[in-house]
């Protein structure tokens, strides 16, 4: 990692790491990102060095050269609800350790000075060598997305044997029962519950959520009765790198859910409409490998992917059909290229027109289906 000591722009700034490069670093993972504090230097002693304001409810700047995010040290009050209620102090008097005190976990509260000296007030890494997750203070309990951020973290470090903190958990389920988590914005639970779902992990992220009474708030089809269904669900995935993205690992979480259970689920989370899309497209190729390849579930499954305007849509399910019935992407297929076959420009030759064109399409497509199969 780069070092501020020979930067020109930073002379005379007390600067430290801060954050996730400081706990990977410890941990042994890859870093891909600097956060840096500054201690006791105000807006304007940064515009003088040429860093770009960009902080909208708190002072960040970044540098002009590295992109970097330098921060100025600050100290925050709980007033209001949800993540963003909150008042925000950075002065030149706010200490490096009252900026620590602020954080959400011990192990993302270290600070690494120039020189590479750890500045650690609340054992951070103790708690890393004992592999916990543990909050800094009872200001945990102020910002309710600090509940799906650390069970976002068991999903990522419980390969290394991490485990969350019993009081931790237990504060998690204050907050999930205080109602804060229902003045979080619909995009900003998504984009946690993306993240947790790229992770190695990310049935982790759901247990723990159910553990503490946080799913209910947000996920509410999942806990009827079907949320070991749906993380068994998830698993189906295995070690595909085909079906590792979070889209494909949230289309099977929600595959067993009803049609309306789904689409309450993705306008309550306001999911981005190609999530929302391949959720629907799994749970039909996950109906039709139940139910087997007749010639109708063929066809119907080709007309719900809308396969003749958008043919990718199909190759995509048999991807999925690839990992989850292996012996039957080579049926699929050859249904799937026969139908293909059946001409529009043929059908005109011979007469068809208008409506007439449309339902002799579909009979001959049926028919190809039928023939292949057979």
């Amino acid at each position: 990692m780069t070092s501020p000591c020979n930067d020109p722009r930073l002379v005379g700034l007390n600067v430290y790491r801060v954050g996730g490069a400081v706990r990977d670093r410890l941990l042994g993972w890859p870093v891909y990102d600097n956060d840096w504090v500054v201690v006791g230097a105000t807006p304007d002693a940064m515009l003088e060095r040429g860093f770009k304001p960009v902080g909208r409810d708190f002072p960040v700047f970044l540098h002009p050269d590295s992109a970097e995010e330098y921060a100025l040290a600050r100290t925050e009050r709980k007033a209001g609800h949800g993540y963003a209620g909150f008042q925000v102090v950075a002065s030149a008097d706010v200490t490096l350790e009252e900026d620590l005190l602020r954080r959400d976990l011990t192990i993302n509260a270290i600070a690494e000075a120039a020189d590479g000296t750890l500045v650690d007030p609340f054992n951070g890494q103790q708690d890393i060598e004992q592999r916990k997750l543990r909050h800094v203070s009872q200001a945990f309990s102020e910002d309710p997305l600090r509940v799906l951020r650390t069970a976002r973290f068991l999903a990522r470090y419980k390969t290394l044997g991490f485990t969350i903190a019993p009081e931790t958990l237990a504060l998690m389920g204050d907050v999930s029962r205080s109602g804060e988590l229902a003045y979080l914005a619909a995009e900003r639970v998504w984009l946690e519950t993306e993240k947790a779902l790229g992770e190695a992990q990310p049935a982790s992220y759901f247990i723990t959520l159910d553990q503490c009474d946080a799913l209910s708030t947000w996920w509410p089809e999942l806990v009827d009765g079907v949320f070991s269904d749906c993380l068994d669900a998830m698993a189906l995935g295995g070690n595909s790198d085909a079906l590792s993205s979070a889209d494909w690992r949230y289309g099977l979480l929600v595959s067993p859910l009803s049609e309306t259970q789904r689409e309450s689920l993705a306008q309550r989370l306001r999911l981005p409409n190609a999530v929302a899309r391949l959720a629907r497209h799994v749970a039909l190729t996950r109906h039709l490998l139940g139910e087997g390849l007749s010639a109708s579930a063929v066809s119907h499954w080709l007309e719900r992917l809308d396969a003749w305007r958008k043919p990718a849509q199909v190759n995509d399910q048999l991807v999925l059909v690839a990992v989850l019935a292996p012996p039957y992407v080579r049926v699929l297929k050859a249904a799937w290229q026969a139908a293909q076959q059946v001409s529009p420009k043929a059908l005109m030759e011979e007469g068809y027109q208008g409506a007439a064109l449309g339902t002799a399409l579909k009979e001959r497509r049926y028919q190809a289906i039928v023939e292949t199969l057979n």
